[in-house]
């Protein structure tokens, strides 16, 4: 999808410089580490950690992708969205497009999702009922390119995303932007 040579990673322990080095204990299975309780929980729990998007738009998007040529896929994709819909009411569902429509080169739909607890609870559910078709998980952070790529995790076998068509709509806002830019130095 997405070279990751392309882009820059802050440190994951970033803000953790100061803390006491972890323990080496293992837990009562012997194979996995005792951490060090703080009595507090992350607050990744409550709300998606930036950039991600905490807004309206929804902290991350779910496209269902199918065969619309075969008719088990487009059978299946039908039936699923309907359960989405009666399994999951407080999430938005969009559209079962027929087609590939913008940057999706296979017919799908999309659900979006605006907190961790409905991506946990969500998610999980569709790796066990999502049958056949894949699905692209991002987040929307505001760089469009980048979360349909870099920041993209699959179920099921990846589907190819049109990413040029999300570049020129990048370079169109970039350019949108710096027209307001100057308009407002001139102002």
């Amino acid at each position: 999808m997405s070279d990751p040579a392309l882009y820059t990673y802050p440190s994951p322990l970033a803000g953790y410089e100061d803390r006491a080095p972890l323990p080496d204990e293992k837990n009562a299975d012997g194979k996995s580490f005792c951490n060090p309780e703080t009595g507090i929980k992350s607050t990744a729990y409550e709300q998606f950690v930036g950039p991600i998007t905490n807004g309206i738009r929804g902290g991350f998007d779910i496209h269902i992708y199918y065969y619309q040529n075969n008719p088990a896929q487009s059978k299946f994709a039908q039936e699923l969205w309907q359960r989405i819909r009666y399994e999951f009411p407080e999430l938005r569902i969009y559209k079962l497009w027929d087609r590939p429509i913008g940057p999706h080169t296979l017919a799908m739909f999309e659900v979006n999702v605006f907190t961790p607890l409905q991506f946990g609870a969500f998610v999980s559910w569709l790796v066990v009922n999502r049958g056949p078709l894949s699905a692209l998980v991002h987040p929307n952070t505001g760089d469009d390119v980048r979360d349909h790529s870099q920041r993209a995790t699959w179920l099921g076998r990846e589907v190819p995303v049109d990413l040029s068509l999300l570049i020129e709509m990048s370079k169109s806002q970039g350019a949108a932007e710096e027209m307001r830019n100057a308009a407002q130095l001139q102002g």
